[in-house]
């Protein structure tokens, strides 16, 4: 006989000839020659010597193992002490029981949804991160789920997991703030073939995601086509000088059509507005020309206008001196007093008018 010592958080297998005997646990225990035992830690997980069907028949050492079967589309989560682990794919695992509680989190990977009990940060860790899908939705963002191409439901905002298996999974989103859509430098030709280039804008808001996602292919880009069409539509039925006049009008005119149409694409538009009419360096030119004549032809009317009305005040004061003597008289001497500033000095005689002897003296009589 000899003696076998199992210490504590350690057991035994006692073999006899290669055959499996019993299990022995902490103690002294006395033994045949022709036994051997092998010692296992309890911390550690179990690997058999044998085939483990063998050793399951003993249904002490069965009570002492946890034996977990993971089928091929399945993960099993393992926490021990409730602190995550590991993960176990598929396999059979066989850990000791008694010395470290564990606890095992199974996973069917077949479905998408993951509607285990998982703790979130868990989801960071490459073990299992690997095995996830992740999709993030701003919250400023709404999203259509395409199940293997099939709509599924609307995503709000927030982040999606599902599990990473042969189901395709996709999922389109649109931005719902307030946004902008420029038409820039669209060259047009006016009602009198006139080139020009307009900078045109409109605000919108994408206000049936599943309309705008599903029903259309690039709603933007239809969005952005309409109104190309609207506006060139509009500006050919007017002339250049009745574009310039009416802007506003025709962007109101343009906005009232393409309401109907982005209704269609899943989108409100808000307002929209002409930012620039640019003219092309041909055009610019002829405007410039066009500018300068008029001014200079306004020019003319109010020079015409002021020598008409100084003419006519002149008129008017001939007509009042010669009905008042005294009138006549004080004007002579506001006339000498002009020229008396001057000259010098000036020499008349007591004979006439003082006027009419400056009149004599200038004329070189």
């Amino acid at each position: 006989m000899k003696r076998v010592r199992i210490n504590a958080g350690k057991v035994g297998l006692v073999f006899k000839k290669g055959d499996y005997v019993k299990v022995i646990t902490k103690g002294i225990h006395w033994l045949s020659f022709n036994k051997r035992v092998l010692t296992y830690d309890l911390a550690n997980t179990f690997v058999a010597p044998v085939a483990l069907e063998i050793l399951l028949q003993d249904k002490t050492l069965e009570a002492m193992l946890d034996i977990v079967e993971v089928k091929d589309s399945e993960l099993v989560l393992v926490y021990e002490k409730g602190v995550f682990k590991t993960i176990l794919t598929a396999g059979r695992y066989v850990y000791w029981k008694g010395l470290i509680e564990r606890e095992f989190t199974r996973a069917d990977l077949s479905k998408i949804y993951i509607t285990e009990k998982i703790d979130k940060t868990l989801f960071s860790k490459y073990e299992l991160s690997k095995y996830i899908r992740a999709f993030e939705v701003a919250t400023y963002e709404k999203a259509v789920l395409l199940v293997d191409d099939v709509y599924t439901k609307t995503l709000d905002g927030g982040t999606y997991r599902f599990w990473r298996n042969d189901t395709t999974i996709k999922i389109a989103k649109a931005d719902l703030r307030q946004l902008q859509l420029e038409i820039a430098g669209q060259e047009l030709l006016t009602k009198d073939k006139a080139a020009i280039r307009i900078n045109f804008y409109t605000q919108y808001k994408v206000t049936d995601i599943e309309k705008a996602l599903l029903e259309n292919k690039d709603y933007e880009k239809q969005l952005y086509i309409t109104m190309q069409l609207v506006l060139r539509a509009y500006v050919g039925a007017y002339t250049l000088d009745e574009l310039l006049e009416r802007k506003e009008n025709i962007a109101e005119a343009v906005f009232e059509d393409v309401k109907t149409s982005a209704t269609k694409l899943g989108v409100t538009v808000l307002n929209c507005g002409i930012r620039d009419v640019i003219l092309t360096g041909e055009m610019k030119e002829i405007m410039n020309q066009v500018l300068v004549a008029q001014k200079k032809a306004q020019a003319n009317t109010i020079t015409r206008r002021e020598e008409t009305a100084s003419t006519r005040s002149l008129l008017n004061t001939a007509k009042l001196m010669e009905e008042n003597n005294m009138l006549y008289k004080l004007k002579e001497m506001e006339y000498v007093e002009k020229i008396a500033d001057k000259i010098g000095e000036i020499t008349i005689s007591g004979n006439g008018s003082v006027v009419t002897q400056l009149k004599e003296i200038f004329s070189g009589k």
